[in-house]
């Protein structure tokens, strides 16, 4: 039946767009050897141009009761495949050709085919595991803002399929054998967690309530290993030199001020930028990060500008270190006459 499946779409292709079918493959189940009764086929049918649209069809066998759903990729789709922003690669990968018109088809595949493997191989794939991460915690919020069930289950979901994704990408990896050996696959990792277990008793919750609250244990695994890699530049003066004053420039004075107008929106807003200034840096340069929004107090906001000090003294030592003294001009005087001398 299989053979004969794939001579009617030659036949056809013959007869309404001779031009248009550039190979036929196969893939799925028949090559993984998953293959059951009521397996159908897994085609790979690659058109040049929209005029092999017509090769697509979807029908059912009634004798074996078995469907079928055959549809056309084209040469963009396979190129965004190997752009590998997902893992679900094997068709691009793995199928196997069993019909080929041209053979300048063949090399453009194998071209494709040499991209991805290369792309996976990288450190590239870190970049493609953290879009796939993020477009999960996008997921994750869905879960958590919902009080419907059956929105929390489809956005848990995709959420899962999202982490699987980063996971395997992460890993340079894809999902060989469909969505049904997935876990099996994961496992094979040989994670420092139990991801599987994790992703079952999300699936397997009962209320709103427990799906968000699996789901975070998915999140509170996944986000320290899914970290990119970073290498990082030793601190020196010509990667640090300016942040010291920008960060006293910026909001030193506006914490004292917040201070003294009882202003407790503004205090938060001041030490988050610092925050973050200090993540952003320690991201890319060999210094010491630490937390102070733990220390954040609405209650005494005298407290948040001693804490703001104390973290720029803290940054201070690692200007010190890469040999770096702050700019200081006793006055506006001393000022213009050392920077016009």
């Amino acid at each position: 039946m299989d053979r004969t499946m794939i001579d009617v779409i030659i036949k056809k292709a013959d007869a309404l767009c001779p031009d248009s079918l550039a190979l036929i493959g196969v893939y799925g189940s028949v090559i993984t050897g998953d293959e059951y009764e009521k397996s159908d086929l897994d085609l790979m049918i690659l058109i040049n141009d929209e005029n092999g649209q017509v090769l697509a069809d979807g029908f059912i066998i009634d004798d074996v009761d078995i469907g079928y759903d055959l549809y056309c990729t084209s040469w963009d789709m396979l190129e965004k495949d190997g752009q590998c922003d997902h893992a679900h690669l094997s068709k691009l990968l793995d199928t196997r050709i069993v019909y080929c018109k041209d053979k300048s088809a063949l090399k453009r595949l194998d071209e494709i085919r040499r991209k991805a493997a290369e792309l996976l191989a990288s450190d590239r794939r870190y970049e493609k595991a953290d879009k796939a991460y993020g477009d999960a915690k996008k997921m994750f919020a869905e879960v958590c803002l919902t009080h419907s069930l059956s929105k929390a289950r489809s956005c848990a979901g995709a959420a899962i399929e999202f982490i699987e994704n980063a996971v395997m990408l992460y890993n340079g990896r894809y999902f060989r054998k469909g969505t049904k050996r997935a876990l099996d696959e994961l496992k094979q990792l040989t994670l420092p967690f139990d991801l599987e277990t994790r992703i079952l008793a999300v699936i397997q919750a009962e209320t709103v309530e427990k799906i968000q609250a699996e789901l975070t244990e998915v999140f509170v695994l996944t986000d320290g290993y899914l970290q990119v890699p970073k290498k990082k530049q030793l601190p020196s003066a010509d990667n640090l030199r300016g942040t010291y004053e920008e960060m006293y420039s910026n909001w030193k004075n506006k914490m004292a001020e917040a201070a003294g107008r009882d202003d407790v929106y503004s205090s938060f807003m001041n030490l988050l930028s610092l925050q973050w200034m200090l993540h952003e840096i320690a991201e890319g340069i060999a210094v010491d990060d630490f937390e102070i929004m733990d220390k954040f107090n609405p209650e005494n906001l005298e407290e948040n500008a001693d804490v703001f000090d104390q973290a720029l003294d803290k940054y201070l030592a690692e200007y010190e270190k890469a040999g770096i003294c702050p700019k200081h001009f006793e006055s506006m005087t001393e000022f213009e006459l050392t920077v016009c001398r």
